[in-house]
């Protein structure tokens, strides 16, 4: 039952990871900046995300604009949204496979694959929890670089925003429940073989005496039929007064 429940907090764990990954990847506060001009009115904040990029204004006007062409994003950007689309698509497979393994569901029950799928749910949700690590870390090191290079003017200088630090707890959030899934799996037996065990016949009554220490020897008796059945000689039958010349 505790494996069980173990099991459980490992699935849901790397469940809540895949939504907030599927929530950061969505959302377009990955970087941000804010503008504010002579009057307080004049307030805007800039947007910027993997698919769109939007801007607020304080009056409440909220406009967003779609990047309509791939090919001319920047590198980095292309590649962050490859690397969360395919965490995300890296969770999704590891819920279903866990879901699958785990002692609570009926699916492959009694089936020696059902060890391998907790298995393979663990390590796809480790999979994704690093790709997902990888990209904020990598959006990082670029939004803080280009805050303090010099050469760039301050309209184009952006910070880290909201979908950013979620991206950080989602990676953690699924490696944690992959390590979890991963710890709780219990080991296969060491002998797979499964050769049986050989008891070697106990030894016959007779031969078990004879082996034993400390047992005397039985005593010998000879046939009755022997007995008797030999010839008298000479000297017994004159010890008896009897001599062979009176018969001869």
């Amino acid at each position: 039952m505790a494996s069980m429940a173990v099991q459980l907090l490992g699935f849901f764990l790397g469940l809540l990871g895949l939504v907030g990954s599927v929530v950061a990847t969505v959302l377009p506060h990955w970087r941000r900046m804010a503008y504010v001009g002579s009057n307080i009115i004049t307030a805007t904040a800039y947007m910027k995300g993997l698919w769109m990029e939007c801007v607020w204004h304080s009056t409440g006007i909220y406009q967003c604009e779609v990047h309509r062409s791939m090919l001319a994003l920047p590198p980095d950007l292309q590649a962050a949204r490859a690397l969360m689309l395919l965490s995300c698509l890296t969770s999704t497979l590891a819920a279903l496979v866990s879901s699958a393994g785990m002692k609570c569901t009926r699916c492959a029950r009694g089936s020696s694959i059902k060890h391998a799928l907790a298995i393979s749910g663990g390590v796809c949700f480790l999979s994704a929890g690093m790709l997902c690590l990888i990209t904020v870390c990598w959006t990082t090191n670029d939004v803080i670089l280009d805050f303090y290079n010099p050469i760039l003017p301050e309209g184009m200088k952006y910070e880290m925003g909201m979908a950013v630090y979620l991206g950080y707890v989602s990676a953690c959030l699924s490696l944690m429940g992959g390590v979890v899934l991963c710890w709780n799996c219990e080991g296969r037996p060491r002998n797979p073989l499964h050769l049986p065990h050989h008891r070697h016949p106990c030894p016959p009554l007779v031969f078990k005496t004879i082996n034993t220490p400390n047992t005397p020897t039985p005593p010998y008796y000879p046939p009755a039929a022997l007995k008797g059945n030999y010839a008298p000689s000479r000297t017994s039958l004159s010890s008896n007064g009897y001599r062979l010349n009176d018969y001869v």
